[in-house]
């Protein structure tokens, strides 16, 4: 009977932990889309079980934190192998976080009620098309170690950005206009706020696959730089 190589069971159980993050990425990117939908369908029903399945994502957040701790304290893993797990409690960590801005979003067609739309969603639902694929894909480069794939995707966050000042000023002409559609303004500017954060938070999954491969910790490049916009847009 042959001995068990402590190298191969920690590359399995890195392996696993990988696909563990798959897997609840997959489940935000599906809680995202789906609380979108929901709130352009003013599907009440559907918001409801969002709202409470919300529950499962932070299930799995713990479940892959707990391994990943458990991992470091028996498996006596090497820099690269502690960089890949910090990597993964991390990026977990602001994978739930993006749950609960679906959850809000759900939350938000919830408090809405019988309330009709101040009008046909439409940059809204890019907004969310936009956020999915570019978490979509910056897990794809996290699990491939892409250095270069996750340089370059947090540079698409300025289509977001756009996107969300054209909510930002359509609802505002709405609310100054007619004052009896403020609350409801305001509703989908939370809604428009929260797909901009999960956008944002993109980038830190992006930042955590540069040091995971490379052992480079630095901020990227960030669109959203709010001192950088203001000087931007009254220095002209």
């Amino acid at each position: 009977m042959s001995a068990i190589n402590p190298r191969e069971t920690l590359d399995r159980a890195l392996h696993e932990v990988l696909d563990e993050i798959l897997v609840l990425g997959s489940m935000v990117e599906e809680a995202v889309r789906a609380s979108v939908a929901a709130l352009k369908q003013r599907d009440l029903k559907a918001s409801e079980k969002l709202y409470a399945a919300d529950d499962r994502i932070n299930e799995k957040h713990f479940e892959i934190e707990d391994r990943c701790i458990t991992l470091i304290a028996t498996q006596q893993p090497m820099a690269k192998d502690l960089r890949t797990l910090a990597a993964v409690i991390e990026i977990s960590t602001e994978l739930e976080r993006m749950g609960d801005y679906a959850k809000g979003i759900a939350k938000i067609n919830i408090l809405l009620g019988s309330e009709p739309l101040i009008k046909p969603l439409i940059d809204i639902p890019r907004m969310a098309d936009l956020s999915i694929d570019m978490l979509h894909r910056s897990l794809g480069a996290f699990v491939a170690r892409d250095v270069e794939a996750a340089r370059k995707i947090p540079q698409e966050d300025d289509q977001i950005d756009g996107l969300y000042n054209q909510v930002y000023r359509e609802l505002v002409t709405y609310m100054i206009a007619d004052t009896s559609t403020i609350d409801r303004a305001n509703f989908l500017l939370w809604a428009a706020h929260n797909l901009e954060r999960l956008a944002d938070r993109v980038t830190n999954i992006c930042e955590r696959t540069i040091y995971m491969a490379t052992g480079e910790m630095r901020e990227l490049d960030r669109s959203d730089d709010e001192l950088v916009n203001f000087e931007k847009k009254y220095k002209q």
